[in-house]
């Protein structure tokens, strides 16, 4: 057997992972992406500029000052710790927490970009209609920004499975814990053990290969849908 009883808890660990992650960020991203779609607001470029830094800050900072918040010295920490949850660093709920703050921009700009192309002409149709404003937004503007909203959710999901640097700087490398396949494969190599290091990479290219194969399916679709 070249995949070990290890490696699959982690292979588990991380579907569990990216499956919750992209919930998450869908609730939290439709919303965000919605606002920053329509909006006139001077708070536009900060909220925006705030929302994209995770992709380009390097992932062992934003891990780091992750760490920190969730530590028991630091806001989120104590926070925590008041409402008797404890410290969530090195936990599955922090790692949950990491995972979507780092995610965001991957959930929150396909939606952004499909909310922002539909425009504000089948809204105002509705409007003439009698929809409410949020009958509107459910019955013509989400399904219309379908394309975007499954874009989201499969770079949501793709991006969490292959997460290292934030995983390790906030939830370690605990088995069963906070052992995602990332790390696993980073364990493996450590200890040089090389062919299970490579049936999980492997599996991780294959992965990557489907998602973007998908997206690429995806787009294809929606092209000749607007055409």
């Amino acid at each position: 057997m070249f995949i070990s009883a290890e490696a699959w808890q982690a292979i588990w660990l991380t579907v569990e992972l990216a499956s919750l992650t992209t919930v998450l960020l869908l609730l939290i991203a439709t919303p965000l992406a919605w606002w920053l779609a329509g909006t006139a607001s001077r708070w536009r470029a900060p909220v925006s500029a705030l929302v994209t830094l995770p992709l380009v800050l390097p992932p062992s900072v934003l891990g780091f000052y992750l760490l920190v918040a969730l530590g028991p010295n630091g806001p989120l920490g104590q926070l925590t710790q008041a409402l008797g949850w404890g410290v969530l660093s090195f936990t599955f709920t922090g790692l949950l927490i990491g995972s979507i703050v780092f995610s965001l921009p991957f959930a929150v700009q396909p939606m952004q970009h499909a909310f922002e192309a539909l425009g504000p002409r089948p809204l105002e149709v509705a409007a003439t209609l009698r929809a409410r404003p949020l009958d509107a937004f459910f019955t013509v503007a989400l399904p219309q920004a379908r394309g975007g909203l499954l874009t989201a959710a499969i770079l949501s999901f793709a991006h969490t499975v292959g997460e290292f640097g934030v995983v390790l700087m906030i939830g370690g490398n605990i088995p069963g814990v906070t052992r995602v396949v990332s790390t696993q494969i980073y364990g493996h190599v450590e200890a040089m053990e090389y062919t299970q290091a490579h049936w999980l990479a492997g599996g991780m290219l294959l992965f990557s290969f489907v998602v973007l194969l998908a997206l690429a399916w995806l787009r294809r679709s929606d092209t000749r849908v607007l055409t």
